[in-house]
């Protein structure tokens, strides 16, 4: 594998290459052709300047260690070096991040599912508290939600939700959403005082397009029919709710959210087209697919890769120890510093895999 270094020599100049070839005017004049050539620069440009800002670095700490021999200035330049050797190492691992390969779904929109796992009525309960931390969180991130179907319970719980979030990023930022999540608390039908665990599990699949997966008409079975359930804000109750089931695989999808049948239709859609996109990843890389099942699971209480105690106020996501006490807030949708801790961890083991030097 090439060194750090002549990755990055590569990138810089295929950076000034493309520069080039973009001002040329029978590139000017293919505007496809130009805007692909526009979007590889502008992907390049992160990683060319970080380079270039760690070479200038390099250069002043060369320029310091030759006035270690001067009487006059060997002192200021014994002062200054530790903080641009530091400064040195800390750009150059950020240059290794650049040379991870980035997730191609990761500025995909998202769909997401939550289902109500072990523990009775108070597993729905917590898919209703796991639901509303989402749609706050989209808010923050400016994120637009929109569900397709809320299947709730009789408390007000729900015990399956199928929504959307559209927003650049979305994918990146909800990815390691995925799994099993476990609440500790005590439910307020309890009489005794005693915690209870309930689960929930979370799924969340990148928004596929038509290009990405293509659908035969004929392989669907459309059915309509009266939303049910108390809904709230999330259903309908016309006839307009739909059902669509793709036959080679079994899969089944429904939307009650909107009166428009063409539009329930439509979104049910993109979440089949989703899901079936998911099935073709996983065939191509069946590591992604054992990992995914690991981390779904079947919702039993011994699996969990997040616990939210209430009774400590504290939020564990297991799989990177880290434990927060400011459940308030992250149930409330402030869920960055867990994102970016998990999203941080995961480039770190990306960067073993790749070994760079």
């Amino acid at each position: 594998m090439p060194s750090l270094d002549d990755q990055l020599t590569w990138m810089d100049a295929r950076y000034e290459e493309l520069g080039v070839a973009c001002s040329q005017n029978d590139i000017i004049a293919d505007l496809p052709r130009w805007q692909q050539l526009m979007k590889e620069r502008a992907g390049l440009e992160p990683a060319v300047l970080d380079w270039r800002a760690y070479r200038s670095l390099l250069d002043q700490i060369a320029s310091t260690e030759e006035l270690l021999d001067s009487p006059e200035l060997a002192e200021m330049a014994e002062e200054e070096l530790p903080s641009l050797r530091e400064r040195a190492r800390a750009q150059r691992e950020q240059l290794k991040l650049h040379l991870i390969p980035r997730d191609p779904d990761d500025d995909r929109n998202v769909v997401m599912e939550i289902r109500a796992g072990a523990g009775g009525e108070e597993a729905g309960l917590f898919g209703a508290a796991l639901l509303r931390m989402y749609a706050r969180y989209a808010e923050r991130r400016g994120f637009q939600v929109s569900y397709m179907s809320v299947n709730d319970t009789e408390l007000g719980g729900v015990k399956e939700a199928v929504f959307t979030l559209t927003g650049a990023g979305a994918f990146s930022r909800m990815k390691f959403e995925s799994g099993v999540h476990r609440i500790q608390r005590v439910p307020s039908t309890e009489s005794q005082g005693r915690i209870h665990t309930s689960t929930a599990t979370v799924a969340v699949l990148p928004e596929a397009g038509e290009v990405d997966v293509e659908i035969n008409p004929n392989d669907l079975r459309i059915d309509t029919y009266r939303a049910s359930g108390h809904g709230g804000q999330y259903i309908n109750r016309t006839d307009s709710a739909v059902r669509i089931t793709h036959l080679p695989t079994g899969l089944v999808v429904t939307c009650q959210d909107e009166k428009s049948q063409l539009k329930n239709k439509e979104k049910a859609m993109k979440v089949l087209r989703s899901r079936l996109y998911e099935r073709i990843k996983a065939q191509q890389h069946e590591a992604y697919a054992e990992n995914r099942r690991g981390q779904i699971g079947t919702g039993d209480r011994s699996e969990r890769i997040r616990t939210y105690n209430f009774p400590q106020g504290r939020v564990t996501d297991h799989r990177i120890g880290l434990t927060l006490y400011r459940l308030g807030e992250i149930m409330d949708g402030d869920l960055d510093e867990i994102i970016d801790a998990l999203t941080v961890n995961a480039r770190g083991e990306d960067m073993k895999r790749l070994a760079l030097e």
